[in-house]
Order: structure tokens, then C-alpha cells, then sequence
């Protein structure tokens, strides 16, 4: 049934299974190849014509801005649509690839929702029509079913002022009683980190309870919007001063911090899927130094 070419490129392999079952449930005219790198998708390219680029940005060995470039100057690729699928959101990065000939950006992590859009709107009539002659709908499934934590996360009514003995572990001064924002931690707290855990529609405000290089365990407030349980997931940690690490995972693990129904916060923990040499490199220092800060 597939007539169309589409190239999945991410070095995490849990990132480009998600984008190759988004396509495949959405438009199965759509037949997907992977490459794990930029200079692994330049050989394929070499060799098959793609109609679709799916590309991360931050990869080993080439990464996708410089695969795009490369692109860019072959003629059987000067228009096949690339869309930009990355971490990295600021203005400047959105600029260098737009200026590079990026057809789309889109943001991680992202919903299947928000990556089937942007199919459509840069494949356009060409993806319709195919869709058309196969029989097929170009209208979303209904969404797939989602765990969740409901009775874990859901907002509460708020209860009465009174006092109540404070039985929660060291990490939580630093998680405001208000609006579940965090505050900065001063230099007084040792190795605490304030870490932002993005997901495809929020943001969780947290704290970093422990880290290594497979996963992070946070600590945030109950009164924000809470994830299902494997769902897409960046982290961004301060590493150094002005140097911010973002790291794309999966939710693994939701635990209620008290052992009570009504507690207060709930732990949250993220598994890393990024493959980045570089990336492990910079996690294993900032790793060290929330160690040494710990004792």
C-alpha cells in the first residue's frame, strides 16, 4: 500500500519509534526508513529518494542542521520537505533553520497530534491525493488510550486552613506553596536543582531528587498537570552557569511521596533515551557535582 518515502533520523531509538508508529497509524501510505544520524540518513538519501525528512537536531557524527544544508544542495532533495524535530526551541535555532530551508520545526516533545499537522501542511495535496486513492481518511484516529494517574494527580478542592505538622522529605522547601512554581536555590542548599520537565502540552516545575545516566527522579507539587505514564518528556537542568541540558526521555515512574492519598507531592520519574556521547559526557560532570554536593 505505501507509495510514499518518509526518512526518520533521531540517535534516540525510543524517539524515532514513536515518530515511525505516529506515521504509520496516521498515514499508512507513508513506508518509513530510519537512520540513527545525520551522516547514516546522508548515505541513505544517497541511494533512495525520500519525499519526507523527519530529523532531531542534536546527533552524533552529523548533526540534522548539517544534514539539512547538505541537502539543500542536491537536486532531487532542493524540495522535499524537512521537518525539524528537536529539544532545541529558541528563537536563534528557529531562525538558523528556517534561513537553512527547513520546512517545518517542531518542538519536543511532541504530541502525534501535533506531528501528523505538520505532515499534512508540508505534504500537502501530494500526501491527499495518495491518501485518497488508497481509501484512507485523512482524518486523526480517536485518541489512544493514555494511562494516568488520576487519583494520584487530580486537583483538589482547597482545604480548610489548618496546621499541619511539615513531614516532607529536605527537597521540598524550594517547591512554593502557591501556584506550584519553583523557587531558585541559593547557595546555602547545597546540590538542590530546580529542573523544568516539558511535556507535550505543560510544563512540570520540580526539584531533582537523584540522578544518574539513565534516569532522574523529581519531586513537584500535586496541584499542576501531571503526565501519563510513557509519555515524551525533555528536561532541562542548569549544568553550569548559563548552560542549560536538555534531555529527552519518558515518564517511567509516578509515586506518591507520603504514603497517604492526599499527599501534598509526588515523585516523578523521567528515563533518559538519548544517545549522545556528548550529552552523557556533560550529564556525567553535572552528575558528579549534585554528588559531591549531596554528602
Amino acid at each position: 500500500m505505501a507509495t510514499l518515502k518518509a526518512l526518520v533520523v533521531d540517535d534516540a531509538s525510543f524517539v524515532r519509534d514513536l515518530v515511525k508508529r505516529t506515521v504509520r497509524q496516521r498515514f499508512p501510505v507513508i513506508e518509513t526508513t530510519e537512520a540513527q544520524n545525520g551522516r547514516r540518513a546522508q548515505s541513505l538519501m544517497s541511494r533512495t529518494v525520500f519525499d519526507l525528512i523527519l530529523c532531531d537536531w542534536e546527533m552524533p557524527e552529523m548533526s540534522g542542521l548539517e544534514l539539512l544544508q547538505w541537502m539543500r544542495q542536491q537536486p532531487q532533495y532542493e524540495k522535499v520537505p524537512f521537518i525539524m524535530i528537536t529539544s532545541r526551541g529558541d528563537k536563534d535555532h528557529v531562525v538558523e533553520a528556517v534561513r537553512e530551508g527547513v520546512s517545518e520545526y517542531l518542538g519536543k516533545p511532541f504530541s502525534p497530534d501535533g506531528l501528523s499537522k505538520k505532515i499534512i501542511k508540508v505534504m500537502g495535496r501530494k500526501l491527499k491525493d495518495v491518501m485518497d486513492r488508497s481509501g484512507k481518511s485523512m482524518e486523526g484516529p480517536a485518541d489512544a488510550f493514555k494511562e494516568s494517574a488520576a487519583l494520584l494527580t487530580q486537583k483538589r478542592e482547597a482545604a480548610p486552613a489548618t496546621a499541619v505538622p511539615d513531614v516532607r522529605p529536605a527537597a521540598s522547601p524550594l517547591l512554593k506553596a502557591g501556584g506550584g512554581g519553583v523557587e531558585k536555590p541559593s547557595a546555602s542548599r547545597g546540590a538542590m536543582s530546580v529542573a523544568s520537565v516539558r511535556f507535550a502540552d505543560h510544563t512540570l516545575k520540580s526539584v531533582v531528587k537523584d540522578i544518574n545516566l539513565t534516569e532522574v527522579r523529581v519531586i513537584a507539587r500535586r496541584d499542576q498537570q501531571f503526565p501519563g505514564i510513557l509519555d515524551q518528556a525533555v528536561v532541562d537542568i542548569e549544568i553550569a552557569e548559563g548552560q542549560m541540558a536538555r534531555l529527552n526521555g519518558y515518564v517511567h515512574q509516578l509515586q506518591a511521596v507520603d504514603k497517604r492519598q492526599d499527599t501534598d507531592f509526588v515523585s516523578v520519574t523521567i528515563r533518559f533515551v538519548d544517545e549522545d556521547p556528548k550529552k552523557m559526557e556533560e550529564l556525567s560532570r553535572f552528575i558528579a557535582r549534585f554528588r559531591a554536593g549531596s554528602r
